[in-house]
């Protein structure tokens, strides 16, 4: 099994606030979150500049809009502007870059972590109620991927893969399934942006507008289709991470446990030395391409001058994944069926996926009322409903109607949802993480992914960390770590397990 998790960027609307407020915005609606947690995040272990193909850039690009507003924004401590709360669930939430982002603990199980993501969406409304409250304003949370005015922030993926892995091998194999996964994993959206650009129309993502390299370490301008940033957040001689920041947030969690359960059959290929028989003629062109078919035909062209559907790009995939048995694991059996079962949908009837795809729910519910008033996909109260659909308020979001109508094919069940909240995965190192921010809050001098610096001890969480395959006895270790520390009185009592020094920081 793989590591895996997900960090959401939520989009937020404050009454009355503009986008110079966005930071303090964000932030104080962070220090709302009334879950157990502590703070002190230690940023000297991360390196956003480190690329996976061997070199640390000098700096990353920043967007001009963005950089307006952030000069605007009266000066603050970084730790203030953050806001870091690390919870009892293993997850962490923060402020990055004006918007609220979660991300979810460590999970194995795809089950899990979809209960995750949805938590994180309970967990995230309930900060902006407590921070509406206090402001004596509305504020509006939304699980989406741009603003409609050029602005975007991400949903991002963390898969945890050999490190042996050469980058070419992992640019070949990825790029083509990355562009094409869109069928299944997109988000649906009116428009396009720049405007300018052929806006009348519905396409498939949020964020194929704003892919413009094929591979960079960027993620705030110029984002690339394959993001070759190299924090494996675990040891580094022999893991990496790959962090993919061109996919769509998802309120269906089918869509949801298929992208992630898909890319993570892929990254196990790879690791066999499996690669695609052909790679894409201009990437960059044909992830806009597929998004914006009006057809619905998603061709796109092959280096060597072939011109095949997306769909049997991705059939290509899944083959290979079923005949190599990296389909091995019962949880990604039914992800390979569930996948061939969406292919042969979309193939025949793409509609007919209402109740599982989020760009296909999306354009249903918008397509009735565009009928019905006689508006062109340009009109701005469709891209006002758009927006609602990613309204994470139930009251008020126009996915949560329908899936309160029954109109959703359900993953996970309220009771996992909620249990997610206050629990981490059994499995993982957020197990541990989850335990001692519980036990010893107080005694918390900094945390991180794979370490926590307590009181009189350092707890090392690397040995909880395994790859795909090695079956090394993680789970049993992390229930060993998690009874030590509900058991200890202090951190001084953790002493004796492995994993705990005494080593200055």
């Amino acid at each position: 099994m793989r590591l895996i998790g997900t960090e959401v960027e939520y989009g937020m609307l404050v009454e009355g606030k503009g986008p110079s407020d966005q930071m303090d915005q964000a932030a104080a609606l962070v220090r709302a979150c009334a879950l157990p947690h502590v703070t002190g995040w230690d940023y000297r272990v991360e390196d956003p500049r480190s690329d996976l193909r061997g070199y640390r850039v000098k700096q990353l690009a920043v967007d001009p809009e963005d950089a307006r507003y952030d000069r605007a924004c009266p000066e603050r401590p970084a730790e203030d502007l953050r806001s870091d709360r690390v919870l009892v669930n293993g997850a962490r939430l923060y402020n990055d870059h004006g918007h609220p982002e979660y991300a979810t603990p460590e999970c194995v199980s795809l089950r899990e972590l979809v209960a995750h993501e949805r938590a994180g969406e309970r967990i995230v409304l309930e900060c902006a109620r407590a921070h509406a409250e206090r402001l004596g304003v509305p504020v509006r949370i939304y699980k989406n991927n741009t603003d409609f005015h050029g602005m975007s922030y991400g949903a991002h993926e963390s898969y945890l893969f050999a490190r042996e892995v050469p980058f070419e091998r992992l640019q070949a194999g990825l790029i083509p399934f990355l562009v094409t996964r869109q069928i299944y994993a997109g988000a649906g959206k009116v428009g396009v942006e720049p405007p300018e650009t052929d806006g009348a129309l519905f396409q498939l993502s949020q964020r194929a507008d704003f892919c413009a390299e094929e591979a960079s370490v960027d993620t705030l301008y110029r984002r690339p289709i394959l993001n070759t940033r190299d924090e494996p957040h675990a040891d580094p001689r022999r893991h990496r991470r790959l962090h993919v920041i061109c996919g769509d947030a998802n309120l269906s969690p089918f869509a949801l446990r298929l992208k992630v359960g898909a890319t993570a059959l892929v990254l196990s290929l790879l690791e066999k030395g499996w690669q695609p028989p052909f790679a894409l003629r201009k990437p960059v062109d044909a992830i806009k391409h597929v998004s914006r078919d009006p057809e619905l035909r998603w061709l796109v062209e092959t280096d060597d001058g072939r011109t095949i559907p997306a769909v049997d790009v991705q059939r290509i995939y899944l083959a290979a994944a079923r005949e190599r048995g990296v389909d091995a694991f019962p949880e990604y059996r039914e992800v390979a069926a569930d996948w061939e079962e969406t292919l042969n949908a979309l193939e025949r009837d793409p509609f007919s996926l209402a109740d599982r795809l989020d760009w296909v729910a999306k354009r249903q519910l918008l397509e009735v009322y565009r009928e019905a008033e006689g508006l062109s996909w340009d009109d701005a109260t469709l891209r006002s409903l758009d927006l609602e659909y990613h309204n994470i308020d139930p009251e008020e979001g126009l996915f949560y109607a329908l899936e309160a109508e029954g109109a959703i094919r359900p993953v996970v069940t309220e009771e996992e949802t909620r249990r997610a909240m206050h629990t981490p995965p059994a499995g993982t190192r957020a197990a541990a993480r989850g335990a001692c921010v519980a036990r010893f809050g107080p005694a918390i001098r900094a945390i991180s992914w794979n370490h926590i610096l307590l009181d009189g001890a350092f707890l090392d969480l690397g040995s909880l960390v395994t790859r795909p395959g090695e079956g090394d006895g993680v789970p049993e270790r992390v229930a060993e770590a998690v009874a030590a520390i509900e058991r200890a009185a202090s951190p001084a009592d953790l002493a004796g397990l492995e994993m705990v020094t005494s080593r200055a920081y």
